[in-house]
């Protein structure tokens, strides 16, 4: 394997952002979204999403990258009271302390590579840095690669579920919620 690392994302890396998560998303969730919500997602018009969310947004983005190619990006940033709320609505002891990744995602053909544990465990290290003592994500319930990945960082759901609108089709979602002291393995 080429040389491997991960660093913070800038504006520049926008457009490679957008490329990864429409391809991936093509890829990964073909099955779980509707064909056309799929189709019309247009990589010029998520490309500026990301260009505005990396110069001014209150998360961090981080890109793994292989050699010259940037392979994968994880999201993170403090969990929004209504991401980490309880199944009631109460308002977890620890808010303040919550942080929620969002995003997670390496192109399919980059896969198996120990990317995507690299990009959780550096977040999880810059999160722990920042005060963050505990992580969360939501993951499709029907997504069992994503929750695989996150079992193995030690993240388990935590009996929240919600049920998001893809387009008029619903997706159920999990929860899952772990400690940011990872003690991931690569597997050859």
């Amino acid at each position: 394997m080429a040389d491997a690392e991960v660093r913070a994302a800038t504006p520049a890396d926008a457009p490679e952002i957008a490329r990864i998560q429409l391809a991936t998303w093509r890829s990964a969730y073909g099955e779980l979204l509707p064909p056309e919500v799929l189709a019309g997602l247009d990589e010029a018009e998520t490309a500026q999403q990301w260009t505005e969310a990396l110069s001014d947004g209150p998360t961090t983005v981080l890109v793994a990258a292989e050699g010259d190619w940037l392979v994968g990006f994880c999201v993170a940033g403090p969990a929004p009271e209504q991401e980490a709320a309880a199944a009631d609505g109460a308002a977890p002891a620890d808010l303040a302390t919550v942080a929620l990744v969002s995003t997670v995602l390496v192109e399919p053909r980059w896969g198996r590579r120990g990317h995507g544990g690299r990009l959780l465990a550096t977040m999880a290290q810059r999160l722990t840095e920042g005060g963050a003592t505990r992580g969360i994500s939501w993951i499709p319930e029907a997504d069992s690669v994503s929750q695989a990945f996150f079992e193995h960082a030690g993240w388990v759901p935590d009996g929240t579920v919600r049920t998001l609108d893809a387009g008029g089709r619903p997706v159920r979602e999990l929860r899952l919620s772990g400690p940011l002291d990872l003690h991931l393995h690569h597997h050859e």
